[in-house]
């Protein structure tokens, strides 16, 4: 098969499996060759942050010269992005290679009455696969849907866990209170292995601490009051990290997003655990802010933004980095323009109410995601009349919307795109990648 026509495949693959166990999942890998077993692997779940930590350790590994393998999801515009070596996209030709030595295996499974892996499992053993074939030192695995019951967490003894910031989301799957949704992401926590997790959620971090004293983990707690911003601008946050080691010491983000500064500390903080003496800071400061996560806060054109918060908890977060960028001064005098849209099953409607009282844009753009997921524009627009009085747009395609929130914004205006990542990814498609 060529390129395109493995790329249909895998996109095929949910039409005829489903999610098998982890031991299903050691045995796909054990078939493979028990790819990555001798490598430094680091665990990452939570709920929002997940890809951004991943980029940030990333990013630390490479300035210390080492290696590393980087697997994530989902991808945005294409399938490669998901298994990164030292910080690049596999290329086709390594996907094509990558993928024929895993199907030659999935074939013998089912040949053997052993079930085809789902989806994101086929990936996962995809990506180890490469991993193990570069030689890679370190391995940054950033789980799925959850955690406990995760492809990833078939691996059993990572040299480090991370749990990122806790919130209400995929509630049909991982359960329906905070308590239970982060004890489904402690699931990759194991004894021995020190965790790092974002501590500011009093209910989340509660079950993160007992689980981790239940088998005996090293448990590095990160709270709200671990940072001090320094300077918020329209291009990037400047912080310091509370502790008597780093007080004079000022990082910076290339992001608006508020909940970078907590991302970029955990990933920071963990990599000190694991590097210790090879610690270069000054290394480690231009490392980090030159990170920059696709889809998160990121400007794509002057004044144009998109950002991947398509939960709750994701769409708090971004109106809080909205009131500290007019509590900077930053966004008073801007036309503040929503370009929105977001799958059916998700909870939109409290997204929404959050973005009309929380935000108060000056004009709301509704469009509907080409995805079948997508949620109708008419249903979104109707719950957007619900809570606020200000223009809301509908435009039938995303090509029009984006056309429509441009022209809405002016010259001097701000847009931010936002509610799914499949719309991030549909605009990136769009408008022909990052510009700015």
């Amino acid at each position: 098969m060529n390129y395109e026509e493995i790329i249909h495949y895998i996109e095929e693959i949910p039409k005829f499996t489903k999610k098998h166990t982890l031991e299903h999942t050691r045995d796909f890998l054990r078939r493979l060759g028990s790819p990555c077993h001798n490598r430094k692997i680091i665990h990452v779940a939570g709920t929002n942050g997940k890809g951004s930590v991943c980029a940030y350790m990333q990013a630390i590994l490479l300035s210390e010269g080492k290696s590393v393998g980087l697997f994530t999801s989902p991808h945005l515009e294409k399938m490669n992005e998901r298994i990164k070596i030292n910080g690049i996209d596999i290329t086709d030709e390594k996907f094509e290679k990558i993928f024929n030595s895993v199907k030659g295996v999935v074939n013998e499974m089912e040949e053997e009455g052993i079930g085809h892996p789902s989806y994101f499992e086929f990936l996962y053993g995809m990506g180890m696969t490469a991993f193990e074939d570069a030689g890679t030192e370190y391995v940054i695995l950033e789980t799925g849907l959850g955690g406990r019951l995760d492809a990833t967490n078939s691996f059993a003894h990572p040299c480090l866990t991370v749990i990122t910031s806790i919130g209400m989301d995929h509630t049909e799957i991982l359960g329906d209170t905070l308590e239970q949704i982060a004890a489904e992401k402690a699931g990759i926590i194991k004894a021995k292995v020190p965790v790092f997790f974002d501590g500011s959620c009093p209910e989340a971090a509660a079950v993160i601490r007992r689980m981790a004293a239940n088998v005996g983990a090293p448990c590095k707690e990160i709270g709200k009051d671990a940072f001090e911003i320094q300077e918020i601008t329209d291009k990037h946050i400047a912080f310091s990290i509370c502790s008597e080691y780093d007080s004079n010491t000022k990082w910076q983000v290339e992001s608006t997003g508020i909940y970078q500064v907590m991302n970029a500390g955990i990933a920071i903080m963990a990599m000190r655990s694991i590097l210790g003496d090879e610690a270069d800071t000054e290394k480690w400061k231009a490392a980090v802010a030159a990170t920059y996560w696709p889809g998160r806060m990121e400007t794509v054109m002057k004044n144009v933004v998109l950002d991947g918060a398509h939960n709750l908890a994701a769409i708090n977060r971004f109106a809080e980095s909205i009131r500290e960028q007019k509590k900077a001064g930053n966004l008073l005098k801007d036309k503040l323009v929503i370009l929105f849209s977001a799958v059916s099953d998700k909870d939109y409607e409290h997204m929404i109410k959050v973005l009309c009282q929380d935000v108060d844009a000056d004009v709301y753009v509704i469009t509907k995601l080409e995805d079948k997921r997508g949620a109708d524009a008419r249903t979104l627009a109707e719950v957007f009349e619900k809570y606020t009085e200000k223009p809301i747009l509908e435009e039938a395609s995303l090509s029009e919307a984006f056309e429509r929130a441009i022209e809405e914004k002016g010259k001097n205006g701000r847009l931010y795109c936002l509610g799914s990542l499949y719309l991030i990814g549909e605009l990136k498609r769009l408008i022909g990648g990052r510009h700015a």
